[in-house]
């Protein structure tokens, strides 16, 4: 209750000096408005309104009016003490309001300065931050355009053939399975499943059972063209059936082929398999596959290795 009490007095307290201020203010002012019905005779018009400008000094808080202030407190029943701290709240008011005015006059002197030049520097800095966003998006967009052309790509056969291998026989995969071709990543050894790659074209050939590349198992494209056997003069295409293949998610499956001749009459009277991109690399280039060197025999071998094999089992 008694703070509550306190409380009251000190607002009644700071409403008087208040009242006291504006009665200070008013009195400034009253000399002005009479200078101006007035104007001295021996004074310019450029003194004249110099003098009718307010300044801040004039209309900061003023403390002369303080002992009345203590007088009205003291009827009021505020202690020694009391006036004492009314005093000191007034004068810190009276710092703060001149801070204030300060810092107003300050703002309108820096504002037309800095303005424009925090504008300025926004600005450059945005520019430069979109710059930089633009050149990382054409660096991306040229990866994305030349990845395929940065990986060393290869076709590559994903089982071994079925030995031996007869003339009129289908060429098969091991346990009897279809011969699988895929295109992988030579540095990941991944299949490549997305890009035009991944469905492109590809046919199986046939080549000299001696071709072997260099050290790394490399060659180039006219290398593995000229390894390629073609058929004898005056005979059947040396691989009969269905020799091309489309890729899907960059697997391919060899439908039923077989070969037309023997291996007897090459030079080293081995064949292989080979594979290459005819279609949909996109430019790239696409390391050809092989398989291992292997022979093959006539079908009528096969058939005296059939009578061989059944005596055995007797």
């Amino acid at each position: 209750m008694n703070l509550i009490v306190s409380h009251h007095r000190y607002r009644l307290a700071f409403g008087v000096f208040l009242l006291l201020e504006l009665v200070v203010v008013m009195s400034q002012k009253r000399p002005q408005e009479d200078g101006k019905a007035r104007p001295s005779e021996g004074n310019s018009p450029d003194q004249d309104k110099r003098r009718r400008v307010p300044t801040l000094r004039k209309y900061s808080p003023s403390l002369s009016c303080f002992p009345i202030l203590a007088y009205i407190l003291k009827q009021i029943g505020f202690s020694l003490f009391g006036i004492i701290h009314a005093a000191n709240l007034f004068v810190n008011y009276a710092s703060v309001v001149q801070e204030v005015m300060k810092l107003q006059s300050v703002q309108h002197l820096l504002e037309p300065v800095l303005e424009p030049l925090i504008r300025r520097v926004v600005k450059e800095e945005v520019e430069l931050a979109f710059r930089k966003h633009l050149n990382n998006m054409k660096r991306n967009g040229g990866k994305e355009v030349n990845s395929s052309e940065s990986r060393s790509l290869q076709l590559q056969f994903l089982n071994n053939l079925s030995l031996p291998v007869f003339t009129g026989a289908r060429i098969e995969a091991e346990d009897c399975s279809t011969i699988k071709v895929a295109i992988v990543d030579a540095l990941t050894g991944q299949i490549v499943t997305s890009g035009p790659e991944s469905s492109a074209k590809v046919e199986v050939v046939v080549l000299e059972g001696d071709f072997d590349g260099d050290e790394e198992d490399n060659w180039a494209v006219e290398e593995f063209n000229n390894n390629i056997v073609k058929e004898r003069e005056g005979k059947k295409p040396l691989l009969t059936g269905d020799a091309f293949l489309t890729l899907t998610e960059g697997i391919g499956l060899v439908g039923e082929i077989s070969f037309t001749d023997n291996s007897s009459w090459t030079r080293c009277r081995r064949f292989r398999l080979g594979a290459r991109v005819v279609d949909g690399s996109g430019g790239t280039r696409v390391r050809e596959a092989k398989t291992e060197s292997f022979i093959v025999r006539d079908h009528r071998g096969e058939c005296k290795n059939f009578i061989k094999s059944i005596f055995d089992e007797h």
